[in-house]
């Protein structure tokens, strides 16, 4: 694990489960967040492909472009979670758009509340961005009502959005607007 020192919760709301840690994520995490992308469930609410390679994901890592947030969750000396914002540009500065996953074995344990509750903070009160954007899987009820309870709403459903185990799955575009 690398020497990045945790912060304590930007999002004070949002109480983290006993022994989480969330801290920046760096390029010496490659290797355990590939390990996680290969988690059939963790794969499956994402657009991964199986058998991801530690170097392309340590590359993806290397090459975020500015504006970035990059976060990993830690649990039990292992990395057990992420979640990215990536800020859009010119006339679209005022947005950004958010990508996060969750080990399989720590689903349902406050791992992504703690991610997205730090995101969503860093977006209202660090970057005074206006729109934050996802897509979400329609099968994955968990993760939007997740989505939901922090006031992200659909916007629209995807036909065919993904391709994913042999058949063709539908998203939901979703948007939370923080209009100050």
């Amino acid at each position: 694990m690398p020497d990045i020192p945790p912060i304590n919760p930007i999002n004070a709301a949002c109480a983290w489960p006993e022994g989480l840690v969330i801290r920046a994520r760096a390029a010496a995490d490659a290797q355990e967040i590939t390990a996680m992308q290969q988690q059939p469930g963790f794969r499956a609410g994402t657009l991964r492909l199986p058998y991801p390679r530690p170097e392309d994901v340590r590359k993806f890592i290397e090459s975020e472009t500015p504006g970035s947030v990059s976060l990993v969750a830690v649990m039990d000396g292992m990395i057990v979670g992420d979640i990215g914002l990536n800020r859009f540009v010119g006339r679209r500065s005022h947005a950004a758009g958010i990508g996060m996953g969750v080990h399989d074995a720590y689903q349902r344990r406050g791992i992504g509340r703690a991610l997205l509750g730090e995101i969503v903070a860093i977006a209202d009160d660090w970057l005074n961005l206006a729109r934050l954007e996802l897509t979400v899987f329609i099968d994955n009820a968990g993760a939007i009502g997740l989505y939901e309870s922090f006031g992200f709403v659909r916007e629209g459903q995807l036909q065919d959005f993904a391709f994913r185990a042999g058949s063709y799955v539908d998203a939901y575009s979703m948007a939370r607007i923080n209009r100050r």
